[in-house]
């Protein structure tokens, strides 16, 4: 199909040189111009080269954009909106997810804190509250329990933590009710030492929580707490 093109193509130019031949000048005609007799000859009939013009429409037949549809144009337009909306959706979608998750809600707050009223609790007394789903121990010292555990050395404790470090009011202990052994629950007013007994594992603890016998290797942990005032404490 090429080959056909080309000759027909370069056919009318072909033919239009073969026409004009005769008008070429002649050989004496450059003689003329040669010995100073004559002006430069000039080949009448010859076209210019933008009027040889082509008939060459390949370019036009075989164009692939000669779709003549411009609604074409705008259901593309119109896809491709729609496509970039959605992904900007569900990444909008994805970030107020990964906010909200990141908020604490109002229901999560209120647990983070507890309040207890103390004010009926006798010397001696040790109680069981929740807080966060977790037991608490909270014990009120006499005084003559006060100054046995802070009678102790520290070289008869493993982990060696003062009394008055573990507590704001010396009247009060108030720690975690779970063994850092293995996870149980010991029992208040028991053991060697008077203050906890893990039965699982046999652990003893002093009235300031602090480990004396046994596998356990930490003392009972305390956690967050301030008095309000004299009687209530807040735990959080």
């Amino acid at each position: 199909m090429n080959a056909l093109r080309l000759s027909s193509r370069y056919a009318p130019r072909a033919f239009g040189l073969t026409r004009n031949v005769k008008s070429t000048p002649s050989l004496n005609s450059y003689r003329a111009f040669a010995s100073g007799s004559g002006n430069v000859p000039v080949a009448s009939g010859v076209p210019e080269l933008h009027e040889l013009g082509s008939v060459d429409t390949g370019f036009y037949d075989d164009r692939i954009d000669k779709v003549k549809e411009p609604e074409r144009r705008a259901f593309a337009y119109m896809m491709l909106t729609t496509v970039r909306f959605a992904y900007a959706s569900a990444a909008r979608l994805l970030v107020v997810k990964c906010v909200a998750s990141l908020s604490i809600s109002a229901s999560a707050a209120a647990l983070a804190t507890a309040d207890f009223d103390l004010s009926e609790v006798e010397f001696g007394e040790t109680i069981t509250v929740k807080w966060r789903g977790k037991p608490i121990f909270i014990r009120r010292r006499k005084p003559e329990e006060i100054d046995e555990v802070r009678a102790v050395p520290m070289s008869h404790l493993r982990d060696q933590e003062a009394d008055e470090d573990r507590v704001t009011n010396p009247e009060w202990i108030i720690v975690l009710a779970i063994c850092p052994h293995l996870g149980c629950v010991p029992v208040s007013n028991a053991g060697e030492y008077n203050g906890w007994f893990c039965p699982c594992h046999g652990s003893h603890y002093d009235i300031s929580g602090r480990i004396r016998k046994g596998p356990a290797p930490l003392n009972l942990e305390v956690p967050p707490y301030k008095f309000m005032d004299e009687k209530n404490l807040l735990i959080g």
